[in-house]
This record gives structure tokens, sequence and C-alpha cells, in this order.
């Protein structure tokens, strides 16, 4: 689990001094994309699913439905109550995970300093909670202790259980932010709306394993499916732990980046052995560029620039900046390998391996392509939050940086 370990300036630092995060839009785009987030999304899901499941992927039948019983009756009509089923899926899930968290060895990983100076530690065992995880599942199914279609059989109510069960969740990170916050980064914003949403950062509650928890469960719910799954890292080092990570996380996160598989359940498509063979060499392929854009920058960082991107010395910028304690602090911007072709370019093949793992579903509907369309739109925008942030941060060198690297996901485009 991630501790927040913070330097010497910050430690003696008290939380309700900091001050609250500052929004990258407006105010009213702000308020109303928080309020739509948090009122349209857990209905959002459990429509996803019965269009997937039981509208066979159709739209237009979900919306004839809702037309023909009106919305909320329809709404009613279709979402499935929380069972003890799945509950029981759930806690033992997460019991399992967090068992794994605590007992799997782990190599101690440092997080990106946070605002205040905070570092968060990590114990990074999640891949040998992904193996531990798939080989259990595996051994109980065959000797019949257990039936994996037993997920897909209540997946519904597995969902259900999750999008009341999280707001749960988020309103505990909401009342222990304020009661007794897990760093000097928490801070109130004065308003009870972006609190909810955006609160608690680095919560030791809501840090590591909710993470592995969610990432087991999107993982365990695409092997059901017998196809492969992926995932990449994410960074929440200035995402603060409320609604937006956490309910996105547990619930947002498992049904959206599933539902392709949804529809292939009741819709298998046979591809042929030569095209369903490219499609995964191109998924892999997609996969791969991820994973080594992300260890080119890692190896940048841990040997503080001094290694060998592309069979050469790397080519880097300097940047100052000052932390809100006022101490001056340096940065090594990457601009050479992967990141020299586009500031954000691990995103591209994010993209293409979520479409990847969309095209089996092929065309007759659009809505198993929304998780590519969803998975597009959230990438640019944080591509644009994260262009944002750095500019902020480091002023005049983030200037250099962009006149060096000038595109910002897509190489030549945008």
């Amino acid at each position: 689990m991630a501790k927040a370990k913070p330097s010497s300036s910050a430690a003696a630092a008290k939380p309700a001094a900091t001050a609250a995060p500052a929004t990258v839009h407006s105010a009213l785009v702000t308020y109303s994309s928080m309020l739509a987030l948090l009122s349209l999304c857990p209905p959002f899901v459990i429509l996803l699913w019965y269009t997937m499941v039981h509208a066979d992927g159709s739209v237009l039948k979900t919306y004839e439905h809702l037309r023909e019983h009106g919305l909320v009756e329809g709404l009613k009509a279709i979402w499935p109550m929380p069972t003890a089923v799945a509950w029981k899926i759930i806690f033992g899930f997460g019991l399992f995970e967090a068992v794994l968290q605590l007992l799997l060895p782990g190599k101690r990983f440092e997080g990106p300093i946070s605002p205040t100076g905070n570092v968060p530690v990590y114990k990074a065992n999640g891949l040998q909670a992904y193996a531990v995880t798939l080989i259990t599942y595996l051994g109980l199914w065959w000797f019949g202790i257990f039936n994996p279609a037993i997920v897909y059989d209540h997946l519904g109510e597995i969902f259900s259980a999750l999008v009341f069960g999280s707001l749960v969740f988020c309103i505990f990170l909401y009342i222990k932010g304020h009661v007794a916050p897990s760093s000097s980064d928490s801070g109130s914003s004065g308003n009870l709306i972006i609190d909810f949403y955006w609160y608690e950062m680095n919560g030791r509650v809501a840090d590591s394993m909710l993470v592995n928890t969610a990432l087991m469960l999107i993982y365990i719910t695409k092997f059901f499916w017998w196809e492969s799954g992926y995932w990449c890292t994410m960074d929440i080092a200035h995402d603060r732990a409320g609604f937006y990570i956490c309910w996105g996380c547990l619930v947002w996160v498992p049904s959206i980046y599933t539902s392709p598989g949804m529809y292939l359940v009741n819709h298998p498509v046979n591809l042929g052995p030569q095209l369903a063979l490219s499609i995964l060499l191109a998924g892999i392929l997609c996969i791969y560029i991820n994973y080594d854009c992300d260890r080119q920058r890692q190896e940048f960082r841990r040997t503080n620039g001094k290694c060998s991107v592309w069979g050469k010395a790397p080519s880097k910028i300097v940047a100052s900046y000052q932390t809100t304690k006022g101490e001056t602090k340096t940065s090594l911007l990457l601009t050479s390998g992967w990141w020299g072709l586009s500031r954000h370019f691990h995103y591209v093949p994010e993209i293409l391996s979520a479409f990847f793992w969309t095209v089996p579903a092929l065309f007759s509907h659009f809505l198993p392509y929304f998780y590519v369309i969803f998975l597009t739109i959230l990438l640019f925008d944080r591509a644009k939050r994260d262009d944002d942030r750095c500019s902020s941060k480091y002023g005049k060198f983030w200037k250099m940086y962009c006149n060096k690297v000038p595109y910002r996901v897509i190489p030549g485009i945008y």
C-alpha cells in the first residue's frame, strides 16, 4: 500500500493549510461536468450492461424500452438489485486481493513528488497478484470448486452492488478527508461537490489496494470470456482519491473496459485464423510499445538521464521549479526516444490496444466501440490537463520542451 513519505520541510505541515487544487476548466464547465458525472454515470453503467447483454448491443432497442415505459420506470425495470451472491463475489474477491497485497513480495517503489513535497511509497506487487489470481481461479475451475461463468451470470447484480457500495465508499473518503486526512496534500476547496468528487490525495485507504482490486476485476472478467486483456500504468499522483478515481476504478473502468466482451458472449464472431492472429499480434505490439514507453521514461528517471535511449545518449531539458513550500527542485524532461515523438505518445498505443480489443465485435453496432471512444476522450483530456499542469509548474522550461517536442499526442497531427 502507498504511504506518503513527507520531505523534511513538509513533514510538519498541517493538512488543513494546504490550498485546494486549482481546476483546469472554467467554473461553469467544472461544476457542470462534475454534476453530470455524479448523476449520469451510475445509471449509464446499468444501461450499458443491459444493452450489451439483453438488447443485442442495440441502443435503439434500449431507447424503445425506455420510451415505452418511461425513463424512471423503464430504468427501474431493468436495474438488477444487488444479491447475496454478488456481494459474496465482491467481498471474497476484495479480501483475496487484500491478502495478496499484504503477503506477496514486491519492490519498494516511490511515486512522483506531490505538490507539497510528499513522496508516495508503494509495494509494487500487482503483477504477482495478477499471476496468483489467475492461477487460483484456474485451479478452482479445473477442480470443479468454482464456475467462472458465475461472474457473467451475475454481472448485472455485481455492477449494481458496486454502484451503491462504491458511492458509500466515496462518502467515507469525503468524511475521512475532513476528519483524518492522509497527508498534507489533502485539502478542502470549500465546495462540497468538488470535495466529494476529488478530495483525498494519496490516501492510504484508496491507493494501491484499490487500484490492484480494480485491475484484477478487469483482467479476470476479460479472462472469463477467453480474450487477452491489457492495462497500462495508472498515474494518480495528481488525481485525488474521490468519486473521480475511486468510483471510476471500482465501477466505471470494470464495466466500460469489458463491455466489448459482454457483447461478444452472445454474439460470437468467427474471424478466421489469419485475421484473428493479425489482430492478436497488432494488439501485442501496441501493448509492448506502451510498456516500452513507460520503461524508457522510468529508466531515464532512475539513472538521472545517464542511460541509453534507442542506442544513444538521451536528449533532455533540465527544468527547475518551486514547490508550494518554496523549495527549488529540478526535473529532467526526456525529449528523445518515444518521448521525442510526442509529449504523450504512450497514449497512442493504449488507444490502439483498446481498438484491437474491441474490433472482434466487428461493426454491426457502434456501442461496443464506446470503450475506444471514451478512452480516446479521456486520454486526450488527460494530456491537456497534464500539459496545463506542467506549464504552470515548469514555466519557461515547459515552453522549451514544447518547442522541442511540439506534438501533444499524435506525431505530426496533434
